[in-house]
């Protein structure tokens, strides 16, 4: 099914395809950011493929100068009982990812977490806020710049 799955995705989307890798039988797709959403939505309605939900969202920090960090999205059809990544390149300049909660609703709080943790935003996202963080935190505690014993005094703590 993998190679069904590249062949469907290049067909509709000639130029957005960055490249492909299979791993135990496991593909990963890297797109364009920008064909992001019609990417995820031919996946999730073109009944060959019927990747109807979304599993997770994770963020990467390659600590690179371009495209600095990955955004990884786990799909799932339940059809045909298969797992596809899907991922993207951000640059450090302008973390900025379409938002996918139009797709799949579930994508919500994974981009929420995403955003709280590595300061990637998601265009378009009906309540980006931060979700483990204080929102005046001006910090992303995921990135790998950021000190192991955290920033002293950065955020205020409960008195004993």
């Amino acid at each position: 099914m993998n190679q069904e799955i590249i062949d469907r995705l290049q067909a509709r989307f000639p130029s957005s395809i960055r490249a492909t890798e299979e791993f135990r039988n496991d593909l990963t797709v890297t797109v364009r950011t920008s064909d992001l959403v019609s990417i995820a939505q031919f996946l999730k309605e073109d009944p060959a493929l019927a990747f109807d939900m979304i599993i997770d969202i994770v963020g990467v920090d390659r600590f690179r100068g371009k495209e600095r960090f990955e955004v990884n999205y786990t799909l799932y059809s339940l059809s045909h009982k298969k797992y596809l990544r899907v991922k993207v390149l951000v640059d450090e300049d302008d973390p900025t990812v379409p938002t996918l909660t139009g797709v799949w609703s579930g994508a919500n709080w994974h981009e929420r977490e995403t955003y709280d943790m590595f300061g990637i935003k998601f265009a378009g996202h009906p309540d980006l806020r931060r979700l483990y963080m204080p929102e005046e935190f001006e910090y992303y505690p995921l990135r790998k710049d950021f000190p192991l014993a955290g920033i002293p005094d950065s955020l205020p703590l409960p008195r004993r």
